[in-house]
């Protein structure tokens, strides 16, 4: 009976410490929520009148350029050079083997010869057929005459009809002499200009023959550079086929494309006579070049403008990637920020009373600080003088959040 109770006793002295435990507990302080703070830096803003400028990106071309193609079938026989080499005017490129084109040429030297020879022969014909015209005539002459006496003979039944028949022959044989005499001289000058459209056909023939020789050995008809050779020496090659392109050093042109929303800027200072000159960015040496025109078809992205080389840049190639800086006129009232304080491509936020305030600005392009960083030059009728602008980039930025500016926190305008 006493093993019973045990644990029975047991229970009922946990459940009696539990009541007590917790009729003594002390009773927590309420907790009060707070709303986080974020630190950001800001920046005090002073709309002025700025030079904006404009980053494009573009594209190396060269408007001289050309291709190098065979004049002629032949095998490669000398390619000095070689794709990327820097050659001087008058320096040889390439030059096909003399073996394959020298009988093209007397070939066509030979056909000429023949067509000329051809001509000479009609003109020989041509005085022989005269000078036969004239006795084949006298003979006719006098065939018709003995006709006549034959027939007044049968009329007086002195020959027979027999002879009357062979006179009439005889006379017959002799004008048809005659007008064949007569066609061929008249066909005479038919057959002269035909011959000499074959003589014009021949001499074109050497003529071009002669022509392509001399451009198989092609020289660099200026200083430029080597691109893209497509054969080696000893390559069998077919008329115009691609041997390699070249292209001088100085005129390289930079193909960018202009925002449409700044094409018709660029458009009226060309066609008011601004010069506007463009800076590389990101290059081991600065180089300068000039807006030359702007492209005559554009689409739904922009238009493209061309830019000249203002210097040789020996060290550029064909199709290198280029970044620039276009200058553009100066906007009054414009503010110069960094780009950690843009959100999309049109909102600023404002720091009022400890909290972000939602600005929407009009993005006019950039300009070079005094420490050489880029910033995004705006303007909007809410940034006025004094206006703190938050230049910390928040992923969770939104109106009205609330935050607090760094101890250290930048608080001048931007010079």
């Amino acid at each position: 009976m006493r093993k019973r109770l045990v644990p029975l006793l047991i229970i009922v002295v946990g459940v009696i410490g539990f009541i007590l435990l917790k009729a003594t507990r002390s009773e927590p302080e309420p907790v009060t929520p707070q709303e986080r703070t974020w630190r950001v830096e800001t920046m005090v803003v002073d709309p002025e009148a700025r030079q904006p400028s404009l980053t494009l990106y573009g594209q190396l071309e060269s408007p001289r350029r050309f291709t190098v193609v065979a004049p002629m079938a032949g095998r490669i026989d000398q390619l000095p050079a070689r794709d990327g080499q820097t050659v001087a005017q008058g320096e040889l490129l390439v030059a096909l083997d003399d073996r394959d084109i020298e009988p093209m040429i007397r070939q066509a030297q030979a056909d000429l010869a023949d067509a000329l020879a051809q001509l000479d022969r009609e003109q020989i014909e041509h005085a022989s057929d005269r000078k036969a015209l004239a006795l084949e005539q006298r003979i006719l002459d006098n065939a018709r005459r003995g006709l006549g006496r034959v027939e007044q003979l049968v009329e007086r039944k002195l020959v027979s009809r027999t002879e009357l028949e062979s006179a009439e022959d005889l006379s017959e044989r002799a004008a048809l002499t005659v007008a064949v005499r007569q066609r061929s001289i008249q066909s005479h000058e038919a057959r002269k200009a035909a011959l000499q459209a074959r003589v014009e056909r021949a001499q074109s023939t050497l003529d071009a023959v002669q022509r392509d020789a001399t451009r198989s050995r092609y020289t660099a008809p200026f200083a430029g550079v080597v691109a893209d050779v497509q054969v080696a020496p000893g390559d069998q090659v077919n008329a115009n086929q691609a041997l390699l392109d070249f292209y001088p050093i100085e005129g390289l042109e930079l193909r960018a494309t202009l925002p449409q929303i700044h094409a018709m800027d660029f458009t009226r200072a060309l066609a008011a006579g601004e010069q506007l000159v463009a800076q590389t960015l990101e290059t081991d040496s600065e180089l300068t070049m000039t807006l030359q025109r702007i492209a005559g078809q554009a689409d739904a992205t922009g238009v493209e403008a061309l830019f000249v080389l203002d210097q040789p840049a020996p060290g550029l190639r064909l199709g290198n990637l280029l970044a620039i800086s276009v200058p553009k006129p100066a906007a009054p009232e414009s503010v110069a920020v960094p780009y950690s304080a843009l959100y999309g491509n049109n909102t600023v936020y404002a720091l009022e009373e400890g909290r972000m305030s939602h600005i929407e600005v009009e993005r006019i392009g950039e300009t070079l600080m005094d420490n050489g960083e880029r910033w995004l030059l705006v303007r909007a009728t809410e940034l006025a003088p004094g206006t703190r602008i938050i230049t910390t980039h928040l992923p969770n930025a939104m109106q009205g959040l609330k935050v607090d500016t760094l101890p250290d926190s930048a608080t001048e305008s931007a010079q």
